[in-house]
């Protein structure tokens, strides 16, 4: 009797031994993916800064550039459409978590591109007038643009970074038997496109003389 009582407490102890341990390592799992999906979460905040900083210097540009006379307006529709976009885009995220849905992220990032080329071209047409090139205010918003446009790139690196990290983690032995069970699922990243690791030119001088705009008779 005193064998089997002596027998049933090393399994219990055996039992008891296992179940802290297994408490400990789930435990320890789950606060590590919470702290990295956080980073993740934060860096997806930045990369929303950035982008809303450029958002909020569009007004003022367009209204600078539609001063100009004779200034193509279905240029600056394109712009004013391209943002209202993003913004309809902005509206359907959390913006308090990065997408955990690709399609998610694709569609935010297709709007964000949209609105780049859409700039671009506006910069671009804006070397025929030479008034433009002489107005201080456009010239600090070309400055302030071209800024914003290397600190998107490098956020946007930041947060593919940060998701590399919580990805390895999420996926990795033996994490990745309890990610899915304590709602960590691999979060998306940003794609590149061709072209995208360069800013849109906002640069003006590109060495030609630029010919003046047409008159309306």
């Amino acid at each position: 009797m005193n064998k089997f009582a002596l027998g049933c407490g090393v399994l219990i102890a055996i039992l008891l031994f296992v179940v802290v341990v297994a408490a400990i390592t789930i435990g320890g799992s789950y606060n590590r993916l919470v702290r990295l999906q956080q980073a993740v979460d934060q860096s997806w905040a930045q990369v929303q800064n950035v982008y809303q900083r450029r958002a909020d210097l569009i007004p003022n540009l367009v209204n600078t550039v539609s001063g100009a006379a004779n200034f193509e307006k279905s240029t600056l529709v394109e712009v004013t459409n391209a943002r209202a976009s993003v913004g309809r885009v902005q509206m359907q995220l959390d913006p308090n978590k990065a997408p955990a849905d690709a399609a998610q992220l694709e569609q935010f990032q297709a709007a964000q591109g949209q609105l780049s080329a859409a700039l671009s071209r506006l910069l671009l047409v804006s070397e025929r007038y030479p008034d433009l090139k002489a107005n201080q205010n456009f010239l600090s918003l070309q400055a302030q643009l071209e800024g914003t446009e290397n600190r998107i790139s490098v956020e946007r690196g930041n947060f593919n970074q940060t998701v590399q990290n919580y990805n390895v983690a999420v996926r990795s032995f033996p994490t990745n038997l309890i990610a899915g069970m304590l709602g960590f699922p691999p979060r998306p990243f940003f794609t590149a496109q061709p072209g995208a690791e360069k800013p849109p030119p906002v640069q003006f001088n590109f060495g030609t003389p630029a010919p003046a705009p047409a008159t309306t008779p």
